[in-house]
């Protein structure tokens, strides 16, 4: 665990319920210390877990500095458009944007998590698994061995993608959600929550 000075100064984006389940998890890492959240104007003033919501997301440039990370924590229900423009927002601004991975998952040493993207408690990536930019892979997920997973993606709670699939961008998959070894899947696809999914059926 870090001391306070020494501890990065975070800002999330998004206040609602995906916002709590991430400032469980970057407490967790002992890295950063949560300095403020964005969330719409009428929100400003309001807290999230003792955490005050500060301004709105339209003013983010004024908060972007060397010593500064972001991260997104506005959920993702099947569309990524919002998460997507906020990330390409933070990118225009040149932010730093921060990866968070729970220390109560597993990421193994040949595995890969791209810029942004949350790795949440319990979830566990494989061998020469890779993840893209900007994703959430939520609790108790599981990607096994040699599976891509596209940029602005959500694994729901406890779904499983078996090993050799290629997840494209965009993507969605619900809760215990099981997709078999070898899928693949298109960009922008909704997988619905508690089904087997299969190759031909994508």
């Amino acid at each position: 665990m870090s001391s306070t000075n020494q501890l990065k100064k975070l800002y999330l984006i998004g206040g609602g319920g995906h916002c709590v389940s991430s400032i469980d998890v970057i407490l967790q890492t002992g890295e950063y210390s949560i300095e403020g959240i964005f969330d719409l104007k009428e929100n400003i003033g309001k807290q999230v877990l003792g955490y005050p919501i500060v301004d709105e997301d339209k003013n983010l440039s004024k908060y972007v500095k060397p010593e500064h990370y972001f991260l997104i924590t506005l959920g993702q229900i099947k569309s990524s458009t919002l998460r997507k423009n906020l990330f390409l927002q933070l990118k225009e601004l040149n932010a730093n944007i921060a990866t968070i991975i729970s220390p109560l998952a597993y990421v193994s040493p040949s595995a890969s998590v791209g810029e942004g993207t949350l790795v949440c408690h319990q979830a566990l990536i494989n061998a020469e698994g890779r993840v893209g930019v900007n994703g959430i892979i939520n609790t108790k997920s599981l990607i096994e061995h040699s599976s891509i997973i596209g940029d602005h993606c959500h694994l729901s709670t406890a779904c499983v993608v078996n090993g050799d699939c290629h997840i494209g961008n965009d993507v969605f998959i619900g809760s215990n959600a099981v997709l078999e070894h070898g899928a693949n899947v298109k960009d922008g696809t909704v997988l619905s929550a508690g089904k087997f999914h299969r190759s031909k059926e994508m």
